[in-house]
């Protein structure tokens, strides 16, 4: 199987919050991880938000090791236009519209999304995939 990361998952493994833990066992679960090309900036964003010196620049290193055995959906025209079709139908707002269109478009909804964001979970939900997380 493989798993698609959305960025509040993904951030997880890094940052110590509410429900690291079980983000960290479900990652654990299964070795392949798929994520959209835009959760790069995502995640290194919020890294350089959250943390500062030393911590900082050791985590966005593990990301970057991590980034490279994840498997990048890239954001062409039909993922973009997919995107844009669930951010009208379930009112997500972009960012997560842009995760769930290429989770869409590599597992359709047989591939679990791991998602820690409430709204997104709900909207993957109701495109009848199979939600890990929240």
């Amino acid at each position: 199987m493989s798993l698609y990361l959305d960025s509040s998952a993904l951030l997880k493994r890094y940052i110590d919050e509410p429900d690291s833990a079980d983000c960290q066992r479900i990652l654990a679960s299964d070795p392949t991880w798929i994520t959209g090309r835009h959760t790069w900036v995502e995640v290194v964003r919020n890294l350089a938000r959250l943390l500062s010196g030393r911590e900082q620049g050791r985590l966005l290193r593990a990301f970057r090791d991590d980034w490279t055995r994840v498997n990048v959906v890239e954001l062409d025209r039909t993922t973009v236009e997919g995107a844009a079709e669930i951010a009208k139908t379930y009112c997500v707002c972009s960012l997560d519209a842009l995760h769930l269109a290429a989770a869409q478009r590599v597992g359709g909804t047989s591939m679990p999304f791991v998602t820690y964001d409430i709204r997104q979970a709900q909207a993957a939900r109701a495109m009848g995939m199979s939600v890990l997380g929240k």
